[in-house]
């Protein structure tokens, strides 16, 4: 009778323990969808990229920023920007991750004292470290072009101009071919392919699939450093951390494109 008494309750032991797992299993899996943030009073609907909610600011009255520019260009020439315009790489625009559309804004390169102004039409950049993408005739005109990106000084001189190709009072969402294509990270750029070529066979003792590709602006060919290939953005800021921790501070995530620093 014991071992009868014993075996029944230890099938319903089982099966509760089967079901409890099963419970806890779920309700996990659901805790791991994580809701939009609200919106929030006179502010547009906020965004998400990735595991990231990016909430737009109302406006831009005494913004200013610091931070890294970078640039964007023939891969992204002639598609929709987030703001549903089409972007033109000749024209003086900029993506910024939460500016309103249409804000006119100074940007300052502090390596060189060179400003510009650019008008926010898109989102972005979402790679780590960066605070606004570029337009190449922004770039080329802040000087950015060779060498890739600049530290800058962001302030925002005018509010959101209404337009008929204006939608800054809508949701935006980033386009999907920001993420995908082919990505690689950047140590360096040099001016001279000894240079470049000293650092290639530096890396290439300890990383995989280091290259130099050349770029010329119109005056001087610049040699950029790269290491891997990744099929997605998210892959290539993990390698941009680990060479940021390994000493090189200049390694920044990029989209592998021929005009694209």
């Amino acid at each position: 009778m014991a071992v009868y008494f014993l075996k029944r309750h230890w099938r319903i032991i089982c099966r509760r323990f089967v079901f409890c797992s099963i419970s806890a299993l779920l309700v996990c899996g659901c805790s791991t969808v994580e809701p939009p943030p609200p919106t929030l009073p006179g502010h547009p609907k906020p965004y998400k990229v990735g595991r990231i909610w990016y909430q737009p600011l109302p406006h831009a009255q005494s913004f200013s920023q610091w931070g890294k520019a970078s640039w964007y260009g023939t891969k992204f020439h002639g598609k929709k920007t987030a703001n549903g315009e089409i972007y033109n790489m000749y024209a003086m625009t900029a993506a910024h991750k939460t500016l309103p559309f249409d804000t006119v804004v100074s940007v300052k390169n502090v390596e060189n004292n060179r400003t510009i102004q650019v008008r926010i039409n898109d989102r972005g950049p979402f790679a780590r470290s960066r605070i606004i993408d570029l337009s190449y005739a922004a770039a080329k005109k802040l000087g950015i072009v060779g060498p890739g990106t600049a530290y800058v000084k962001i302030d925002a001189l005018a509010r959101p101009i209404q337009s008929d190709m204006s939608k800054s009072n809508t949701a935006s969402y980033p386009a999907k071919n920001l993420y995908e294509g082919t990505f690689t990270v950047q140590i360096g750029a040099f001016g001279e392919m000894k240079n470049a070529e000293r650092l290639r066979k530096e890396l290439a003792r300890t990383y995989e699939n280091v290259y130099i590709t050349s770029y010329f602006n119109g005056r001087s060919t610049f040699y950029r450093v790269k290491v891997g290939k990744y099929t997605n953005l998210a892959q290539a800021n993990r390698l941009e951390r680990i060479m940021i921790q390994n000493g090189y501070k200049d390694a920044f995530a990029i989209a592998e494109d021929s005009d694209h620093p």
